[in-house]
């Protein structure tokens, strides 16, 4: 890792632990603020303060940069970089009083952070430096085949998406080991890249649902596909072993 890569990961991890322990003093009492792009597809007054904790920091120390954040307006820069920021990302999860959610930051394909205020853990990584939770080196075991994975996936807010979200789904149950559905694009990502996962995939997500996860994926050395649109689904990404990613990626493809 180079000291340009460690000093946007320093601020990577400010802020992801600045927005964290904010949501943390409010779980268990939040409530819901506003609706977005459906009716369940919510925002709280904490998704708010989080992401303006997040953008303070940035202005602070990386006033040059642009920022894309999930609750805010996308700012210009002047650096060539960009951060990529989920103040909340599980807001449904942490609304109903779920403990899977997290704070991702990313400053795009550079360095990244993920905090899990609740089980108070940090992954992290940078382009040229190891994926890690709370600094120790993360190194997933791979399955011996999609039959024997544990797969991870997300569905979206817009019925008809689902609808198709699920035929995709009711494709992989039956040829891996099991599939889980967590609700946070971002940590579903960080603990495929610990192992406790053995590959995530989903369409419909948004950038900054998967920027900082993806490379912690990439860093831990899984393989990181983005997956094409196809048909009325989105784009999406899929991270998963060397061994068994050109099996999962036939399934959702």
């Amino acid at each position: 890792m180079s000291d340009a890569e460690g000093a946007l990961l320093d601020i990577a991890v400010e802020a992801a632990r600045t927005a964290g322990a904010l949501l943390l003093e409010r779980f268990g009492s939040e409530r819901v603020l506003a609706t977005k792009s459906t009716s369940t597809d919510l925002v709280s007054a904490a998704d708010l303060a989080a992401e303006a904790a997040i953008r303070e920091i940035l202005a602070r120390r990386a006033p040059d940069d642009a920022i894309m954040g999930e609750e805010g307006e996308d700012t210009g820069g002047t650096s060539g970089r960009r951060w990529v920021v989920d103040p909340l990302d599980g807001t449904v999860n942490f609304l109903y009083g779920l403990p899977q959610w997290c704070v991702s930051v990313a400053c795009e394909g550079q360095a990244a952070a993920i905090f899990d205020p609740v089980l108070d853990e940090l992954f992290t990584a940078t382009a040229d430096g190891p994926a890690e939770c709370n600094g120790i080196a993360l190194n997933p075991t791979p399955p011996k085949d999609l039959a024997h994975a544990l797969v991870a996936t997300g569905f979206g807010y817009d019925t008809r998406r689902r609808e198709l979200q699920v035929e995709v789904a009711a494709r992989v149950v039956p040829r891996a080991r099991d599939i889980r559905r967590g609700g946070s694009a971002a940590l579903d990502l960080a603990w495929t890249a610990a192992g406790r996962l053995d590959a995530y995939y989903e369409r419909g997500v948004n950038l900054w649902d998967v920027a900082a996860g993806e490379l912690i994926c990439a860093r831990a050395g899984l393989e990181v596909v983005r997956l094409a649109p196809v048909g009325e689904l989105p784009w999406g990404t899929l991270a998963a072993p060397v061994e068994i990613v050109d099996d999962l990626h036939a399934l959702v493809s």
